[in-house]
């Protein structure tokens, strides 16, 4: 019989990195001690196995100041993870009859259009578009806004007026022609919700599917309510809680929810039941094989896939200021994780705590691998350092320092990367790679990152 107590203490001291250089032993690392390493105050962990939540449990702190511990009911902001609840809902009106996947989303809009220009003349945005990140939809993510900001509605945010803090969402590429992320598109989809069933967004997440599956937990409400702040935890960056606990986002839909990992274990129990017929409290067997079906990247509608070609893993990762999460979910297997973290850089601890899982439950396709490490003059590093523009306002920055190389995203940690070869670099911390591409002349022009997809990123100085 399995010892539970066994299985957790297990995962509790093996944490482990995505990349293992061959020839080097194996770090030892323990969640307490990862945990002070990120500066993340809070982690709340959700295993599931045979298609059950086998064990939840809390651990540090809600707010750094006050020591009040995190349980298993305290409340995390889900960020992006709100994608596939919110995708859920929508997908529930289209098995109803009363939204088409391949429908010109400005027929059924009332409230806002999406305005037309060249790039919607031969194809229009359609939900499937949306909830794919195929509707050539601008605005990738959202800032938030803190207690003392006023909040805007959903047509400001929309439109880009004050005071929303966000661009204009628009159309800047044809649809359904590339993959690019956009949360600018589920805020669409959310407005296209609210105008088709005439009720406030968080009241039609919670009756189309938080309510059926019984995540008593969660609520997509911005601000959160007052009676529900007492089992909120706190957002930290870099260590140090933000002045005003959490910020708010009105775009509940691409990253607006307020939930646990139980809740959201949940969430992937029913889309694994789904699949395999045993229950459809929401959505038909049909209907859930098409959430997991890639579209132009290995992403469905509302979820992330492991393949393109073999999907056996769907799931989502969460970034809001201050909270970073991630669920894993296999699509028969009846296992599955979620960790929320209230720091800043608690994705890598998320990514770290589920390798231990995978390790403790032998989920052998989600372990790293170990790299060989290429023996590189470090001179070529100078041609490498400067920065490289991944999106607007999202700067690379690579730097040499003691035949090192390091690079450093906007706002998140600096982290050395690693020669495969004298122009591919990979992480030891996330399971991604760095490209260096030069021109015929020897000068570098930009990078390609592969994280889950590939990113150019142009040199600009």
């Amino acid at each position: 019989m399995v010892n539970i107590s066994q299985r957790i203490t297990s995962v509790e001291n093996s944490l482990l990195p995505p990349v293992i250089i061959q020839g080097e032993p194996a770090p030892e690392m323990t969640l307490a001690v990862r945990m002070q390493h990120y500066k993340v105050p809070g982690v709340s962990i959700a295993v599931i196995d045979n298609g059950e939540i086998e064990w939840a449990r809390g651990y540090g702190v809600c707010d750094q100041d006050n020591n009040i511990p995190v349980t298993t009911t305290t409340l995390f902001q889900a960020a992006s993870i709100s994608k596939p609840v919110a995708a859920m809902a929508a997908l529930s009106l289209v098995q109803e009859g009363k939204l088409d996947l391949d429908e010109d989303v400005n027929n059924r809009l009332k409230s806002w259009k999406v305005p037309e220009n060249e790039y919607t003349t031969e194809q229009k945005v359609t939900l499937r578009g949306l909830l794919s990140h195929t509707a050539g939809v601008t605005v990738h993510g959202f800032e938030g806004y803190s207690a003392n900001q006023s909040i805007p509605n959903l047509l400001q945010v929309l439109e880009g007026t004050e005071p929303a803090n966000s661009a204009p969402i628009r159309v800047d590429l044809k649809p359904r022609s590339q993959w690019r992320y956009s949360g600018g598109g589920y805020t669409i989809m959310q407005q296209l919700l609210i105008d088709v069933v005439g009720k406030p967004f968080p009241v039609i997440a919670e009756e189309l599917v938080l309510n059926k599956i019984g995540m008593k937990y969660s609520t997509f409400e911005q601000p959160l309510p007052e009676k529900l702040v007492a089992s909120a935890a706190t957002a930290h960056q870099e260590g140090q809680k933000l002045e005003n606990k959490y910020y708010n986002y009105p775009e509940m839909a691409a990253a607006g929810l307020w939930t646990t990992p139980s809740d959201l274990a949940l969430f992937a129990i029913e889309l694994q039941n789904a699949l395999s017929g045993s229950s459809n409290q929401v959505l038909s067997t049909e209907m859930t094989n098409l959430m997991i079906t890639p579209e132009m990247h290995p992403y469905g509608l509302g979820l992330m896939l492991n393949d393109q070609e073999k999907v056996t893993r769907f799931g989502h990762g969460g970034a809001n200021t201050g909270f970073m999460s991630k669920l894993v979910s296999y699509t028969s297997k009846g296992q599955g994780a979620v960790v929320m973290t209230n720091g800043s850089d608690g994705y890598y601890l998320a990514e770290e705590v589920i390798r231990s899982i995978a390790k403790e439950y032998n989920w052998i396709d989600f372990l790293g691998k170990a790299k060989v490490l290429a023996q590189v003059n470090p001179q070529i590093y100078d041609i490498y350092s400067g920065e490289y523009e991944l999106k607007p306002n999202f700067i690379l920055k690579v730097t040499k320092n003691q035949d090192r190389l390091y690079t450093q995203a906007t706002d998140q940690q600096k982290l050395e990367i690693f020669p495969e070869s004298e122009t591919t670099f990979f992480f030891k911390e996330i399971e991604a790679q760095i490209r260096f591409v030069k021109n015929n002349a020897g000068q570098v022009i930009h990078l390609v990152l592969n994280q889950q997809g590939e990113y150019v990123a142009k040199k600009l100085k």
